[in-house]
């Protein structure tokens, strides 16, 4: 496993080992060669949920149509760097507009849910409207070139409680399916459910919170049905997105390769002490400091 900080240079020859980039998603992915990865599973920084405090972070641009733009412009990079049998498992979270609130009191059991500033109501929608993010990006994906191919309910059994009495407690989330071409690579088989019949597309999987990260992380278990049927063991596994190195550990499981790419140096390292633990003979990591 190699460690690269980022910088606008020729591509990386992804020479069978698994890598972790520093920096800028668009930047690290234009150092990636076309047709090189075979799956993408990611977790994209949800709109207007937390200030990760870093520059260049998404999340907090003025409109959830920045945000929007920005993400296509991400994707639109791992399109090219997917081969053309390639899926794209998106998992993604909605919100509701701040009703005119510019800052967000910090969560008891989440201090990091905190926000000192709040964009205003998007265009278009009214105060305590939920947005619908998921659906508005999975569509300007597919505008985008993207195929559209499912939407699959994360349901969480252990579902955060919710103060709210004018609507249902939300314990869902969306992973959507995306692939570069008509025809891909799926293997139905590898996660077929027990009873024996074809994978559903409702999964019932509980939060599992990663104990060195102050941040939300999605649970190994929603990674691992992306990656047994969108890849095959040695296959080169992509995530953008990394944070606390989830599907870098998933892949390491599965036996995977791996690239990363990470912008916050702090969850940089959290996903290389994560990851070195599991795999104690991991090489030394290198990094190049630009």
């Amino acid at each position: 496993m190699r460690h690269e900080r980022v910088t606008p240079q020729p591509y990386f020859d992804l020479d069978g080992t698994s890598l972790i980039l520093e920096g800028d998603a668009v930047v690290a992915l234009q150092r990636i060669p076309d047709k090189s990865i075979q799956c993408c599973v990611t977790s994209p920084p949800y709109w207007s949920l937390r200030d990760y405090g870093i520059k260049g972070q998404i999340g907090i641009e003025d409109s959830v149509y920045q945000y929007i733009h920005t993400l296509i412009g991400v994707f639109r990079e791992v399109r090219r760097v997917l081969k053309d049998d390639g899926t794209l498992w998106l998992n993604i979270g909605d919100s509701y507009t701040s009703g005119g609130r510019t800052w967000r009191a910090p969560d008891k059991k989440n201090p990091a849910r905190a926000m000192s500033i709040r964009p205003d109501t998007p265009e278009g929608l009214k105060p305590k409207d939920l947005i619908g993010v998921p659906w508005r990006l999975a569509f300007a994906l597919q505008n985008d070139g993207w195929y559209l191919r499912s939407d699959i309910i994360w349901h969480k059994p252990n579902a955060m409680p919710e103060s709210v009495k004018d609507r249902p407690t939300r314990c869902h989330e969306y992973v959507f399916l995306f692939s570069k071409s008509e025809k891909y690579y799926y293997d139905y088989q590898a996660v077929r459910e027990a009873n024996g019949r074809n994978r559903r597309s409702v999964w019932s999987i509980h939060t599992q919170p990663y104990k060195e990260a102050h941040f939300a992380v999605y649970p190994p278990a929603l990674v691992e049905p992306c990656l047994l049927a969108g890849s095959r063991p040695g296959d080169y596994v992509l995530d953008p997105f990394l944070g606390s190195g989830t599907t870098a550990a998933v892949c390491q499981d599965l036996g995977r390769r791996y690239v990363g790419i990470e912008l916050n140096p702090e969850y940089v390292q959290i996903a290389l002490k994560r990851l070195r633990r599991l795999d104690a003979e991991a090489p030394e990591v290198r990094k190049v400091v630009s």
